[in-house]
């Protein structure tokens, strides 16, 4: 069967060693580790954001002026 043009012009890995397909998963960039460290502490982000602003929020307006011991 003779492949198109634009199939034989598509670059496949050649692998020489008969392991090496089988062991390519290893460098896909999902498995970083920067990616793993930015998906370490999902929603930390968003967190921060709104106990800052909770703070803020309690700190301006829910100014209570009693008196400590």
């Amino acid at each position: 069967m003779l492949k198109s043009h634009v199939e034989s012009q598509v670059k496949q890995p050649i692998y020489h060693d008969p392991w090496a397909r089988r062991e390519a998963w290893r460098k896909h960039p999902i498995f970083s580790k920067s990616s793993n460290f930015k998906t370490m502490f999902p929603g930390l982000g968003i967190a921060t954001v709104a106990f800052a602003a909770y703070c803020t929020y309690e700190h301006f307006f829910l100014n209570n002026k009693k008196s400590h011991h």
